[in-house]
C-alpha cells in the first residue's frame, strides 16, 4: 500500500505554482530575517521551521540575515543567542548575512531616487509628519518640502549622512502618494538619523535605514526567491514591491513577499518588548527562565528540538491569526519523553516509612526496568533498605475506598519491590506525621522469573532508600500567566495576570542513587510525577531538576471546571 501523500500547505502551493510557470528550481533561496532585539520565542520557532523546512522540501539554500537597523535596541549577545537557537533546533543555514551589510548599497540607491524625484528630505518632526499622514477614510497631506529640488534633497541627505544634523530634525521620506487608501504608501520614512554605535559597523553611519525599505532590497541582493513573512506585514506588501521598482533589472530574480498567520501560543505572550519587560522588571529570572516562551527558556526548562519540530509542523502553516493550545506543545513533549526519558524514582514531598520486620543493616539490590517503551533501554538496580522515603501524599491514616495508595491497615506494592502494610504512625508537636511502620512480605518481591512474587494489591507507590537517596532541589515551573490571553484586555495590564504559582521551589527533595551521574540537561521521568530536566545551576555537590511538564494536563480539568 503506498504512502498518503502530504498535503502541501498555502505557501508551498505558491511554490509549487511559480515552478510550473518557469522558475527554475536551482533559483529557490529562502531566509529567516530576525531582528537581533531579543531572545527567539516559539513564535519565531515556527518560522525557522517554515522557511529552513522549505530548504530541506525544495533542497534550496536558506540565509540567515539579522534586520540590524536600530543600534538603540540591537545587541551582540541577541545574535549569539540567535544563532544558537537555530543551530539546536536542528537547523543550519547556507549564508550568514545582516543588513548591516548592505548600507552602502541601500545609500547609494537612496542617492539615485532622489535623483529621479522619488524620494526627498523633510525638515519636519515626526509628529508633524504623522499628523499629515491623514487617516484611513482621509487623505494625507504633503510636506511643505516635498518638492524641493533634487541637488537640495542630495546637499541635505548627504548632510544627514555626515552628522551634521541632530536626531529628529531631518528623515528622508520616499515620494509617492499621499492620497493613496494604504497609509504605508504616503511617503513612507526610508532614512532617519541615529547617532549611535552600531554593534558591526560601529560609528561609521548617523543615519540608519528603516524596515520597509531595507527588507526588500536585502532580499533581491540575496536573490531570495520568496520572502515569507507574518501577516502584520501583509499591508506592507505594496510599498515592498514599490521599492523593488526602483532598483530592479529584469534580468535578475525578483524576490516574492507573502504573509503567514504568525503563532500565537494560549497562556503566554509573544511580544518582545513584552517578555523584555519581565526580564527588566525581575518578574523572571532571565530570558532563559523555563517559565518564558524563548526557544532557551524552553530548552532549559526540558523541551527538545524534535517537540518543538513536531509542534510546529502539527499547529500548521494558518492565513490567519489564531491561538495555539499550549496543551498542545506539551502534547508533544509528553509524547517524545514517554518513549525517550528514562523512568526513576524522586520523592520531592518525603515522609520516612521504616519497614519494621525488614533487618537492620540489610540491603538489596533490586531491578527496574529503565523504560518499558524503549527496547534498547535496559535495566538498572535499585538500593533496597529498612528505611525509605515515601510521598506524603502516598499516606493518608484514614481513608476512603477511592484512595488506592496506603494507609493505615492497608497494604501496598512498592513499586520494582514488596508489598508492605502500615500499621502505626509517629507525629510530631502538630500532630503531622513523621515516620510510618510498616510491615513487608517477604515473599512479595516484584520482577520476573521463579522468584516474582504473583500477589495483587490495588495500589503502586514510589519510593527511594534513606540511606542511598540522592538530596536535591526541584523547582516545579508552571504557566507564567492564568489568562489564555493575558495581553488581548483593553485597558488592563498583562502583568495583572502573573500566575502567583508559576514557579514552587522544594529545596529537599530525594532521588534514587542512579541520578549521581545526572548531567546538565538529562531529560527523565519521575515515576508518577511528572517529566524533569536536570538544570544549569546543577553542581557536583546539588542536583538541580526543573519539571518540564506533568504527566497529564491537569489544565484541561480546570478549564472544564470553569
Amino acid at each position: 500500500m503506498s504512502e498518503t501523500k502530504k498535503s502541501l500547505n498555502f505557501l508551498e502551493q505558491i511554490i509549487e505554482e511559480d515552478l510550473s510557470r518557469g522558475l527554475d528550481k536551482s533559483k529557490l533561496r529562502f531566509r529567516f530575517p530576525p531582528e537581533p532585539n531579543g531572545y527567539l520565542h516559539i513564535g519565531h520557532a515556527a518560522s525557522i521551521c517554515l522557511n529552513f523546512g522549505l530548504g530541506i522540501t525544495y533542497d534550496a539554500p536558506v540565509n540567515l540575515r539579522f534586520d540590524d537597523t536600530n543600534p538603540v535596541k540591537e545587541e551582540q549577545e541577541y545574535v549569539d543567542s540567535i544563532k544558537a537557537d537555530i543551530q539546536w533546533l536542528g537547523f543550519e543555514w547556507d549564508k550568514e548575512l545582516y543588513s548591516s551589510d548592505y548600507f552602502q548599497e541601500l545609500y547609494d540607491w537612496s542617492v539615485l531616487l532622489i535623483k529621479n524625484g522619488k524620494a526627498y528630505v523633510d525638515d519636519q518632526t515626526s509628529s508633524q509628519i504623522a499628523d499629515q499622514k491623514g487617516s484611513p477614510t482621509e487623505p494625507g497631506s504633503n510636506s511643505p518640502f516635498r518638492d524641493r529640488s533634487s541637488e537640495e534633497n542630495l546637499a541635505l541627505f548627504e548632510k544627514m549622512k555626515n552628522g551634521d544634523f541632530d536626531e529628529g530634525t531631518h528623515v528622508l521620506r520616499a515620494k509617492i502618494d499621499m492620497s493613496s487608501p494604504n497609509m504605508l504608501m504616503r511617503d513612507p520614512v526610508m532614512y532617519r538619523i541615529l547617532k549611535k554605535a552600531h554593534h558591526r559597523t560601529g560609528e561609521n553611519w548617523k543615519i540608519y535605514p528603516m524596515y520597509d525599505w531595507t527588507h526588500g532590497e536585502s532580499d533581491y541582493l540575496e536573490n531570495i526567491s520568496h520572502s515569507l513573512c507574518t501577516l502584520e506585514f501583509k499591508n506592507h506588501r505594496e510599498l515592498y514591491d514599490w521599492f523593488l521598482d526602483q532598483v530592479y533589472d529584469k534580468k535578475d530574480l525578483r524576490p516574492k513577499q507573502r504573509e503567514f498567520a504568525r503563532r500565537n501560543l494560549s497562556y503566554t505572550v509573544m511580544s518582545k518588548r513584552k517578555l523584555l519587560q519581565l526580564v527588566e522588571e525581575g518578574l523572571v529570572s532571565g530570558w532563559n527562565d523555563p517559565r518564558m516562551p524563548t526557544i532557551s527558556g524552553l530548552r532549559r526548562r526540558g523541551y527538545t528540538p524534535k517537540s518543538i519540530r513536531d509542534f510546529s509542523e502539527s499547529a500548521g502553516i494558518a492565513k490567519r491569526d489564531n491561538v495555539t493550545d499550549l496543551a498542545l506543545l506539551e502534547f508533544h513533549i509528553r509524547h517524545e519523553l514517554n518513549k525517550t526519558a528514562p523512568r526513576v524514582m524522586g520523592v520531592l514531598n518525603p515522609v520516612k516509612l521504616i519497614i519494621s520486620n525488614y533487618p537492620e543493616g540489610k540491603e538489596e539490590l533490586l531491578t527496574a526496568e529503565n523504560n518499558p517503551e524503549d527496547e534498547e533501554a535496559g535495566f538498572r538496580t535499585l538500593p533496597f533498605s529498612r528505611e525509605l522515603y515515601i510521598e506524603k501524599e502516598d499516606f493518608r491514616e484514614v481513608a476512603n475506598k477511592k484512595f488506592f495508595r496506603l494507609k493505615l491497615g492497608r497494604e501496598v506494592r512498592l513499586k520494582n519491590a514488596y508489598i508492605i502494610k502500615a500499621n502505626s504512625v509517629e507525629k510530631d508537636e502538630n500532630g503531622e506525621v513523621t515516620v510510618i511502620h510498616c510491615t513487608y512480605d517477604v515473599d512479595s518481591k516484584s520482577g520476573s522469573g521463579s522468584e516474582a512474587s504473583q500477589r495483587k494489591v490495588k495500589g503502586t507507590i514510589h519510593w527511594v532508600s534513606a540511606a542511598h537517596a540522592i538530596k536535591c532541589e526541584v523547582r516545579l515551573y508552571d504557566r507564567l500567566f492564568t489568562d489564555k490571553a493575558p495581553d488581548s484586555h483593553k485597558g488592563v495590564d498583562f502583568k495583572e495576570f502573573i500566575n502567583p504559582n508559576s514557579l514552587e521551589v522544594i529545596s529537599e527533595a530525594f532521588v534514587e542513587p542512579s541520578l549521581a551521574t545526572a548531567q546538565k540537561g538529562d531529560n527523565v521521568q519521575f515515576q508518577r510525577l511528572g517529566y524533569f530536566n536536570v538544570d544549569e545551576d546543577s553542581t557536583a555537590e546539588r542536583l538541580v531538576f526543573n519539571r518540564t511538564v506533568a504527566l497529564r494536563d491537569s489544565w484541561a480539568k480546570i478549564e472544564q471546571k470553569k
